[in-house]
């Protein structure tokens, strides 16, 4: 076999992995791509060394596919024998672009384990904010939070979320008490184009307009601090205000089932990346060390 006849290492890891987990979700979710993307590996092989890999459609494998399975899996195997630092001398450069909040209150908190896993890779952190286009120039993996509706990128759902009204204890202490959703009626709500009131207020059956005044933040991390300073009532992610919960600057209104109970975001956080970029073991590492850490 000629050297441009070798098959890709993405092609097969895919195939490895689909053989053993026998689900192309599963698959796209361990590799940490799409499940198209897990098909078109599959089909590309297939094309490289002109066989049927899988015979059915659960993935069972053809004689050929159980043969070359054997051989995929000893290649690994040996490349796995070498340590990374003689197949890839030096740091490996891996830029991250990432929103604020989410930078401190969930990664930041986990990010000493991944550097001391994998000592080899150099991580630079750029702020991010894609909802009002403020966008790290050429990140390798960039973290998301919206719809997860992005045909420029390919992405992986990585955290879903709650959001709930939190307010300083002075503030609820002199302004409650908080019983039923009326009670916000007239009350200094903070606003962010990043959490609009609007998911709040339909849940509670309210049809409420979206406050056009009052206090408004771009950064979720300041409308929390401009929350505990006591500024009004801030719609918050629950997952986002660990620190200002924990530390007690930032509480419930209440305990009712109005606001002791939750609602989901719309929106969630993702990783995206642009295609080919999971071809490099330090963002496939990278995004695998996220979703398990954060799971």
């Amino acid at each position: 076999m000629s050297a441009a006849r070798i098959p890709p290492i993405q092609c097969l890891l895919t195939f490895e992995a689909l053989a053993r987990l026998r689900s192309v979700t599963q698959t796209a979710e361990e590799l940490c791509v799409t499940p198209s993307a897990v098909s078109h590996r599959v089909k590309q092989l297939e094309q490289i060394i002109g066989t049927k890999l899988f015979g059915r459609a659960d993935f069972s494998l053809t004689i050929e596919g159980n043969a070359y399975l054997a051989h995929v899996r000893e290649g690994l195997a040996m490349l796995q024998k070498f340590p990374s630092s003689a197949a890839m001398p030096g740091k490996r450069k891996l830029r991250l672009a990432v929103t604020p909040t989410f930078a401190r209150s969930i990664l930041i908190p986990r990010l000493r384990q991944f550097t001391e896993t994998y000592p080899e890779i150099d991580l630079t952190l750029q702020v991010s904010i894609p909802l009002l286009d403020v966008v790290a120039e050429d990140a390798d993996l960039m973290i998301r939070f919206g719809t997860g509706r992005y045909s420029d990128v390919e992405h992986i759902c990585l955290i879903k979320d709650d959001v709930t009204p939190l307010a300083s204890p002075a503030f609820v202490r002199e302004r409650g008490p908080f019983e039923v959703a009326q009670d916000l009626d007239g009350e200094a709500l903070l606003r962010s184009p990043l959490e609009p009131w609007r998911t709040w207020f339909s849940a509670r059956g309210l049809d409420w307009p979206e406050p056009i005044e009052g206090s408004q933040f771009n950064d979720v991390g300041l409308m929390c601090d401009g929350a505990a300073a006591g500024m009004g009532i801030a719609l918050i992610r629950l997952k986002l205000a660990v620190p200002w919960l924990e530390n007690g600057s930032l509480v419930r209104l209440g305990t009712s089932a109005v606001f002791g109970t939750n609602v989901p975001s719309p929106h969630a956080h993702y990783l995206c990346w642009r295609t080919g970029m999971m071809e490099r073991w330090e963002c496939v590492a990278f995004a695998e060390w996220l979703k398990k850490s954060i799971s």
